[in-house]
């Protein structure tokens, strides 16, 4: 391994041939280079030295050599980099580097696309992101490549075959069939008795462990155990179930004896295929209260039931948590039916029951959602679906109500870029122009991160109470704020929750003890972030590596960043929230921190990559669409989030003239927007993908195109600050006049005319028309006119007249 010039320090670990999940393990004894120092039991920090080769232009590298043994039980090296001189961290998109070894690799194996010749360069690594992997490919497709390599390329001990990312989904298959745990407690004993059966037909191992506590911790019960149980790395225990007496499917009884509070397994259903709960594991509560039971039954043993099916028993199971969700939906659609045909007294009467009708929608769908992730379009209820347009209401009702979507009709401006810190005074600068975006038709300004950072761009916070950053002072961001609300533009505050930079090193030298008002220990930091030596639980989400993880699993951390978000909304006056990096923790904390603050707004950024198969972008991306989706089900609605799906594939449409992109299968807007668009926040750039950052920029000259996709598209759009203040200025202006003037908002309906290789076409609200891509499209003629209104570089549009 090589990189350029600088000093390096690769912080590394191995996976297991038979590890599940993620979890980093420490290399054997005999494989570790020199100088190397164990962190805790996960990790090895290794220096780099300077390689004795160079390259044909004379650069010096710096290298690590490590030694794998053959038949070695090691699987993979996941690894990040450290660059010790400023402290950087480098890794792909907040994620570890994985690299697989040629000899693990198995029977639809989730690895692709050997790469050979995978080296750093200097000012390389933020560009490693863009690799893709397809997760499935076929054990012939990886046979294909490996016989294109050259014989003294593959070697038979375990070489590096080249740079991989291991995505944490292979494939996602739905199972029709059901496990059912029983727990009760004997009465002579202290003892826990559980029977599990299944239906699962074949060899079913149980891969199972018991918890102390809520943090749902794994760990391995004294014995006795059942039969054929083996230990797996002594952090859980394995059972293989056996055959029911009437041969179909399989069960196991397992007594447990000790103070536990719960049960936890996943099964092992053969070589690749895991059952777990939407991403988790099983958790069974061994208690004898009957308010723990999972749906409903008469059982005196008080059986805890989960069907792992997605349709077929849900009536049947029905909790009384659910039952009162359709209950409440049912009063207001009653409520609403009953009204029909008086005179409307209050407006907004009828849209705060429409949006409670939505957030219900969101809770029912978190609880009927199957183990394995699939979207049903129709369980979010939009405004125009659920009340027949003339429907009159009479109401005093005001139901509280969490929505991150204001009134709908947002429009937003991110208010900075990369570089915007420089200045020193931008604060200032950005009054200057409020009034100058409220005219342009902009309702809302993401402002950047305000308080004191590591890093001047603000997203290495470290004294959240400390708000004079390089952007202004306190004073300075009350006073911006002061000027845009009374200019009627919205102001949203950047809140990086994720992380949080440390002031004092613990007593091994590692930076995890704050300061400030906020004077957190290492209990804040999550256990398996492999660089902080955190205290707290296991992380919900994905690490990032440059600073201590937040574990917002501690009721002091969330009560803290609580009152935090509130003081923001008082003394600073801020109207919601830009979550920053939202992959990194459960998004039902995020949704505690919103009932909490009772935003207007409020967006997450919630970025990971798209799927792509040999460095192609495949035309399916439910995934990822997905991903973001169970993100916003579990924030319960309360937030929307950035639709990096549609920009995602507006590149490659654009980029290589593939306007068919723009349909999904069922001939709807394939991203977000097209599955749940009142809470899918569209843009085509931002400081991270533009600027002078450029990490994913949008296809250059065709930036237009973009815009016309979503300023006329339903969804709440973002316009990039540099988009506006250049000269796409007037076009910008002219497709958010049309948007205001049509009432475009985000629960707008389309309908997509074409799709084709050069062009696409939809029209919105039967209200305005729209085409992008170099082809021809009119919009059809009958009872409506079309008016055309603007035209500019390969996009055209219509306004019915």
């Amino acid at each position: 391994m090589e990189c350029g010039l600088g000093k390096w320090i690769l912080h590394w670990g191995i996976s297991h041939v038979d590890d599940v999940g993620s979890e980093w393990d420490q290399p054997p004894h005999d494989i570790i280079p020199e100088g190397s120092v164990p962190i805790k039991d996960y990790a090895i920090e290794t220096p780099l030295k300077k390689s004795s080769s160079s390259s044909a232009e004379g650069d010096t590298f710096q290298e690590v050599k490590i030694d794998l043994k053959t038949n070695s039980e090691i699987s993979a090296i996941n690894f990040v980099l450290k660059d010790e001189e400023t402290g950087a961290w480098y890794q792909h998109k907040g994620r570890d580097f994985k690299v697989p070894l040629i000899n693990s690799l198995k029977e639809d194996a989730n690895i692709i696309g050997l790469k050979r010749g995978f080296s750093f360069l200097p000012g390389d690594l933020p560009q490693i992101s863009d690799v893709h992997l397809n997760t499935e490919a076929t054990h012939n497709e990886v046979e294909d490549i490996n016989s294109s390599l050259s014989r003294d390329q593959k070697q038979e001990n375990s070489e590096v075959g080249g740079f991989y990312v291991e995505l944490p989904i292979t494939k996602e298959v739905t199972i029709n069939n059901s496990i059912n745990v029983s727990t009760r407690k004997s009465p002579e004993a202290t003892e826990n008795l559980l029977y599990l059966e299944t239906d699962i037909p074949g060899d079913v191992v149980l891969h199972w462990g018991v918890c102390r506590d809520d943090s749902r911790r794994w760990e391995v019960p004294p014995a006795p155990h059942p039969p054929e149980t083996v230990a797996f790395k002594q952090r859980a225990l394995r059972t293989q179930l056996q055959s029911r007496d009437n041969g179909k499917g399989n069960s196991v009884q397992i007594s447990l004896e000790g103070e536990f509070s719960g049960f936890l397994f996943v099964l092992k259903l053969n070589e690749n295929t895991w059952l777990n709960d939407k991403g988790n594991d099983f958790y069974i509560p061994l208690s004898s209260s009957s308010s723990l039971l999972i749906g409903n039954t008469d059982d005196q043993s008080k059986a805890v039931q989960r069907e792992v099916i997605e349709e077929a028993s849900q009536e049947e199971s029905t909790s009384a948590f659910t039952d009162g969700i359709i209950s409440e939906i049912r009063n207001l659609v009653t409520d609403i039916s009953s009204e029909k045909h008086r005179k409307t007294k209050s407006k907004e009467a009828q849209e705060i029951i429409l949006q409670e009708i939505e957030r219900l929608a969101a809770e029912a769908y978190s609880v009927f959602k199957s183990s394995v992730p699939t979207f049903s379009e129709e369980t979010i209820v939009e405004s125009e679906a659920a009340v027949e347009s003339e429907t009159l209401l009479s109401l005093d009702l005001t139901p509280k109500i969490t929505s991150g979507t204001g009134t709908g009709y947002e429009i937003l401006c991110q208010g900075f870029n990369w570089e915007s810190h420089k200045s020193g005074r931008w604060y200032m600068e950005l009054k200057e122009k409020a009034a100058e975006l409220a005219s342009l038709g902009f309702t809302v300004i993401w402002l950047p991160p305000p308080t004191e950072s590591i890093a001047p761009e603000g997203y290495m916070p470290k004294d959240l109470y400390n708000l004079n950053s390089r952007y202004g002072t306190i004073d300075e961001l009350k006073d911006v704020v002061k000027g845009f609300h009374k200019v009627g533009i919205k102001v949203l505050g950047d809140a990086v929750l994720n992380h949080r930079c440390a002031h004092y090193q613990n007593k091994n030298g590692i930076w995890n003890i704050y300061g400030g008002r906020l004077n957190w220990d290492d209990r804040a930091v999550v256990a398996d972030d492999p660089h902080f030596q955190g205290r707290g639980n296991k992380s919900s989400g994905e690490n990032f590596h440059a600073a201590p993880n937040i574990d917002h699993s501690q009721e002091f951390v969330r009560n803290d960043l609580k009152e935090w978000l509130c003081w923001l909304r008082k003394e600073i006056g801020y109207d919601g929230w830009r979550l920053d990096f939202v992959r990194g923790f459960w998004g039902g904390y995020v949704k505690d921190y919103l009932d909490a603050s009772e935003p207007y707004f409020s967006v997450g950024e919630y970025w990971d990559s798209l799927s792509y198969k040999y460095g192609e972008m495949e035309h399916n991306q439910d995934a990822h669409r997905q991903r973001i989706v169970d993100w916003i089900n579990a924030t319960n609605g309360s937030s929307g989030a950035f639709d990096v799906t549609t920009k995602g594939i507006l590149h490659s449409a654009l980029e290589r003239c593939e306007y068919w992109r723009l349909s999904d299968q069922k001939g709807k807007p394939p991203g977000v927007l097209g599955w749940w668009p009142s809470r899918a926040v569209t843009f085509i750039e931002n400081h991270d993908t533009g600027s002078t950052q450029g990490h994913w920029r949008f296809p250059g000259g065709k930036e237009m195109q973009g815009y016309a996709y979503i300023l006329t598209h339903p969804g709440t759009p973002s316009v990039f600050y540099d988009h506006i203040f250049s000269n796409y200025r007037n076009e910008i202006a002219t497709l958010i006049s049309l948007r205001n003037r049509n009432k475009v908002n985000c629960r707008s309906t389309v309908k997509i005319h074409k799709a084709e290789r050069d062009v696409y076409a939809a029209i919105i609200d039967e209200k305005v028309a729209m085409k992008i891509g170099p082809g021809h499209f009119e919009p059809p003629s009958g009872s409506q006119n079309w008016s055309s209104v603007w035209e500019g570089r390969d996009y055209k549009l219509w306004e019915a007249s």
